[in-house]
This record gives structure tokens, C-alpha cells and sequence, in this order.
């Protein structure tokens, strides 16, 4: 793929962050919704539960879009691709704030979530075509602090703003956020033409190599153990280590800046190997879980493991990253893409399995031990890559 890239310093930290900047709307429209569902219920008079189907839709969307998208355009430039799954980003927003009634609402939380997983994982190839190719993982690792910030910066403010003022005003702000990172990608972004053969079937031929699946079940797998533990942060805060109600945000907090921290350091990690740091996060994201297991009634324990989850999974999110874009060369963009649905489907499985161990009795932290589970099993699926990696072709 040949580019005009930014010849300049500051030419290329204009484009990452014009990059970035679309990930740090997609990052708020996700995790807002969460502190947001009890006004949305009192809206259009429905349960909370109910409510939750707007996350879940949202979820489905980016797990629909991101290789529908990533394989349908494959042959259109990457730049304009960008600029409109911004505008997209906009649009699926903009009707979640306007929407009327409650089916129109969980109608536009899956439309907003369709260019979350093509976004990133276009956004992640055309970063590390701005750099020098030993620099890939740190490319990638700047594209996801927009994520980062958003879980650190944008979704406390825009949860403040949404309990005080209505909770459309929160999706109105991404709209803006997004119309602005379209403005900065036609502004600074270079043009980054797609491969010359690339194409539907040239994209979907990603799919017949198995190290991109082995990297893709490694996230599901791998991620699901943080999120068992995630989903349930607010009641393991509150019941298991006697936090007040008012500290839930301040945890969140944490957690969100040790993504952050992740995603400035952690494509240092990638930079010197990529599959190394598969390893090291898994086992540092099970060891962390193991005592956070045993210590989560301690307020301490809990702000430090959600600190170290933080920086360890988006770690290994970045890592992943660069995986699949080295197991799939040739197609680079509906891997890469892929890679957000697969963590999407960790969100959702982690979830539900953590529930299984709470409802089964176990108490909140025991989604701790679920966590570790996963982990391993991460671990052990990274393993069986690399044996099949070893075999005589």
C-alpha cells in the first residue's frame, strides 16, 4: 500500500491525533449509555433492564459493522472511508438524541454502533503507515488512547451532564465531537489509497489463514476474564469492599487511566514483540484477577487491580491489534476490523458468565475467579498459535 504520508513531525501528530479524536466520540457513545439508563427508562416509562438492550444493540451493531463495513469497502480510499464512518458516527448520535420513542432509540444505538469496529480498524492500519515499520505497535497504541481518554475524560462528564441537564444532550455531544473529527481527518489526515487488489475477496481470504482466528478467539477469550469483572466494578465496590456509592465513578476513573497509561506505554511492548506481549498481558491480567480474588474486600485492592487491569488489557488490545494485521498483510483492514467484534463478543460473554457465578451463589467476587479462567484459557489458545506457527508447512 503506498501513502503521502505527513513529512513532517508535527504533520504526523496532527493526523494520530485527528485520529484518535474519533475514538475518543466512539469511546464516550459506548460507556455513557451505561451511567445513563435509569434517565432514559424514566423517558419513555420502560424498566432499566430494558433499557440495557440499548447497550446490547450497540454491541451488535459493532459486531455487524466492522467486517461488513471493512469488507464492502475495501476497495475505496482509506481516507474518505474514515471521514465517512465519522459522519456515520454523527448520524447514529444525532437520532439517539432525537429519537422519540423507545424503539427509535434502540434503532439509532445500533446504527451508532456500525462504523465503531470499521473505524478502528481502518484507523489502525493507516496509523502505522505514518510511521517507520518498527514503530507499528506505538501507532496503534496512539490510535486507542482516544478510547482511553474517553473512558478516563468523556464518560464522567458526559454521565454528569446527562443526570443534570437530559441524557440526549450527552449524544448530541458525540454528534459534535464526531462532525469535528471529520472536519481534522479532511484537514490533516494524508491520502492513503486502498490496496491495489483489494476487494471483497481479497479481504475475506484473511479468514482462511488460522493465526487470524487464533488472534481473534485469543481476544474473545482473553478479554471476556476483565470484562466478567468490569461489568459487576459498581456492586464489588459497594457491597464486597463497603465503598460508598460515590466512589463507583472514582473507580471508573482509575480504570479508565490505566487504559490510558496502557495506550501511551504499551506500543513500546508491542514495538519489541508482538506476540510476547500477548503472553505477558494474559498472565499479568490472571495473576491480577487471582488477587484481586482474594482481596476485593480491601477499598486499596480495588483501586489498584482495576488500575493494572486497565493498563494490561489495553496492552494487550494493542497487541492484538498489530497481530492480526501481521497475519493478514494482504488484507489487512477487515482483520483489523474484526478484532473489535471479537471484543465485543468478550464483553457480552464475560458478562453473562460472571452473572452465572453470581447468580449460582458464589458472591461478586467471584467474578474474579471467572476472569482468571478466561485468562488462562487465552493463555492457552496464544499457545496452540504458536505450535501451529512451528509446524512444518
Amino acid at each position: 500500500m503506498t501513502t503521502t504520508a505527513p513529512r513532517t513531525r508535527g504533520g504526523t501528530t496532527a493526523a494520530m491525533g485527528a485520529l484518535a479524536l474519533g475514538g475518543f466520540a466512539i469511546g464516550t457513545t459506548e460507556f455513557a449509555t451505561m451511567g445513563l439508563l435509569p434517565q432514559m427508562a424514566d423517558t419513555f416509562g420502560m424498566s432499566i433492564p430494558t433499557a440495557g438492550y440499548a447497550i446490547s444493540l450497540y454491541a451488535l451493531g459493532v459486531v455487524v459493522g466492522a467486517p461488513l463495513i471493512a469488507g464492502l469497502a475495501a476497495k475505496l480510499p482509506r481516507k474518505g472511508l474514515l471521514i465517512g464512518l465519522t459522519i456515520g458516527l454523527a448520524l447514529g448520535n444525532g437520532l439517539s438524541a432525537l429519537a422519540p420513542n423507545a424503539g427509535s432509540l434502540l434503532a439509532a444505538r445500533f446504527l451508532a454502533g456500525l462504523p465503531h469496529g470499521a473505524y478502528f480498524g481502518i484507523a489502525a492500519v493507516v496509523a502505522t503507515t505514518l510511521v517507520p515499520p518498527e514503530r507499528r505497535g506505538t501507532a496503534v497504541a496512539r490510535i486507542m488512547v482516544g478510547l482511553t481518554l474517553a473512558n478516563l475524560v468523556g464518560v464522567p462528564v458526559a454521565t454528569a451532564a446527562g443526570q443534570r441537564v437530559g441524557w440526549r444532550v450527552a449524544y448530541l455531544a458525540v454528534a459534535l465531537i464526531a462532525l469535528v473529527t471529520a472536519l481534522a481527518l479532511a484537514r490533516w489526515l494524508p491520502r492513503v489509497p486502498a490496496a491495489r487488489d483489494a476487494g471483497v475477496a481479497a479481504e475475506l481470504r484473511a479468514f482462511r489463514r488460522p493465526q487470524v482466528w487464533f488472534a481473534l478467539v485469543t481476544g474473545m477469550v482473553g478479554f471476556g476474564g476483565m470484562f466478567a469483572v468490569y461489568s459487576y466494578i459498581s456492586p464489588i465496590a459497594t457491597e464486597v469492599a463497603g465503598l460508598p456509592g460515590g466512589a463507583v465513578p472514582w473507580v471508573l476513573a482509575v480504570f479508565g487511566l490505566g487504559m490510558t497509561l496502557g495506550a501511551m506505554l504499551g506500543g513500546r511492548f508491542v514495538d519489541r514483540s508482538v506476540l510476547g506481549t500477548v503472553f505477558g498481558a494474559l498472565a499479568a491480567t490472571g495473576a491480577v484477577l487471582a488477587l484481586f480474588g482474594l482481596t476485593a474486600s480491601s477499598p486499596v485492592a480495588v483501586f489498584g487491580s482495576v488500575l493494572v487491569v486497565g493498563f494490561v488489557t489495553q496492552v494487550l488490545a494493542s497487541a492484538l491489534q498489530v497481530r492480526l494485521m501481521d497475519a493478514s498483510p494482504d488484507a489487512p483492514s477487515l482483520a483489523s476490523s474484526s478484532n473489535h467484534s471479537a471484543l465485543n463478543i468478550a464483553n457480552g460473554a464475560g458478562a453473562w458468565l460472571g452473572g452465572l457465578a453470581i447468580s449460582a451463589g458464589w458472591g461478586y467476587a467471584s467474578t474474579a475467579w471467572v476472569g482468571v479462567g478466561l485468562s488462562l484459557a487465552g493463555l492457552a489458545v496464544a499457545g496452540a498459535s504458536t505450535l501451529v506457527d512451528r509446524r512444518p508447512r
